[in-house]
């Protein structure tokens, strides 16, 4: 499932890493550019929660196939559409695609992984592997032919919908379920929202990094597509680093305690990346990246334990709406940017994490669901 995860989470890293390439070669502005993460975002923010509210009623498994085409499908279309209603048309089925995915996945993860912190940010791994390989997947298959070359990005979509398949066997071939593996609790709805809250601001934060730090860097420290590319595999990377980080620290100090910690750093390494100069802006990106992902899986578990009765929901939420409804930002921040300039863009980015640590003070460790019935 965590390698399914990542052929899937590829084609969220590839919206962002082909916007440089949306600029160069159809000569985009800025809001033009960040519009096509809007796209890829506003359907997926939209179906996500219907998604998962269709998975509290119904196991749907083979749903994790299908959505890993459908998202493979509209982003390898996106570099051929011939106007840019197309291309937004595209990036928008690709949403719809990994929208359908992350629910009835999160659910069929935690299941497989007992309830634990730990498997879970194995699983989360696999979606964090995904968005390290798609700026070198996008900058290989560019390299070959630029935007004309897309249809080739389909081929992890392929390998994803084949692993997402395997995995549905498995998990049916274990046994059933006895009739007590029902989820039991009562549903925190109010802390449920300031966790949400919080992770959009979470999302903000990621979405308008991925979509303008390649660019950034090549500002700041020069060094063509080069340079950009390796600021986006670093911002990438750190955070495959801080999933798995992020589950081992919650085992041993508690899942609140590391969110709040993670979110405190996110601050003081977003200001770095726009403040300090030269090529340090590399150490800063690392930081702000492992600061982000630290609490990635710890959102899910939480917000699966705050809504015990709604896992489907709360896996649509915290692993899909509130990461996908942070491109609805990047047109503000593009348009900014046009206005101003990328740094002054940027600037905003440093309070949001703040936000975020203020919305979870006060909130309570929920109690872990013991048994949570398998997908399948």
């Amino acid at each position: 499932m965590s390698l399914g995860h990542a052929c899937v989470d590829v084609y969220q890293g590839a919206v962002a890493a082909l916007v440089p390439f949306f600029v160069a070669e159809r000569a985009l502005s800025y809001a033009a550019a960040s519009g096509i993460v809007l796209a890829a975002s506003l359907l997926s923010s939209v179906v996500q929660p219907l998604f998962g509210a269709l998975t509290d009623r119904r196991a749907m498994p083979w749903l994790l196939p299908l959505s890993a085409l459908t998202a493979g499908v509209g982003v390898a279309l996106s570099g051929v559409c011939g106007s840019y209603p197309l291309t937004l048309a595209a990036v928008a089925v690709s949403g719809i695609g990994v929208a359908a995915y992350h629910p009835e996945a999160a659910r069929a993860a935690r299941a497989v992984a007992s309830g634990g912190n730990t498997g879970m940010g194995w699983f989360s791994l696999g979606g964090n592997v995904g968005f390290v390989l798609a700026p070198l997947l996008v900058a290989a298959v560019m390299a070959g032919g630029g935007l004309h070359a897309s249809p080739l990005l389909v081929v992890p979509a392929v390998a994803g919908a084949g692993l997402c398949a395997a995995a549905v066997r498995a998990s049916r071939a274990r046994p059933a379920p006895g009739p007590g593996a029902a989820r039991a609790g009562t549903d925190d709805w109010p802390s449920f929202l300031r966790l949400s809250g919080a992770v959009v601001c979470r999302s903000v934060v990621f979405v308008g990094l991925s979509a303008f730090v390649s660019l950034y860097v090549r500002e700041r420290v020069g060094g063509g597509d080069v340079a950009g590319t390796a600021a986006l595999c670093v911002l990438y990377t750190g955070g495959a680093v801080g999933t798995v980080l992020g589950g081992r620290l919650a085992d041993r100090f508690g899942r609140l305690p590391v969110v709040r910690g993670a979110y405190a750093l996110t601050v003081l390494a977003v200001a770095g990346v726009v403040f300090v100069p030269g090529p340090a802006v590399y150490l800063f990106v690392a930081v702000t990246s492992a600061g982000l992902y630290v609490p990635f899986s710890l959102h899910v578990t939480l917000g699966q334990d705050y809504l015990p009765g709604r896992v489907g929901t709360a896996s649509g939420v915290t692993l899909g709406l509130t990461v996908s409804v942070g491109g609805l930002a990047a047109p503000a921040l593009g348009a900014l940017a046009d206005a101003a300039s990328l740094r002054t863009a940027l600037v905003p980015l440093i309070a949001l994490p703040a936000l975020g640590g203020l919305l979870l003070s006060g909130l309570r460790e929920p109690a872990p669901a013991e048994r949570l019935a398998p997908a399948g």
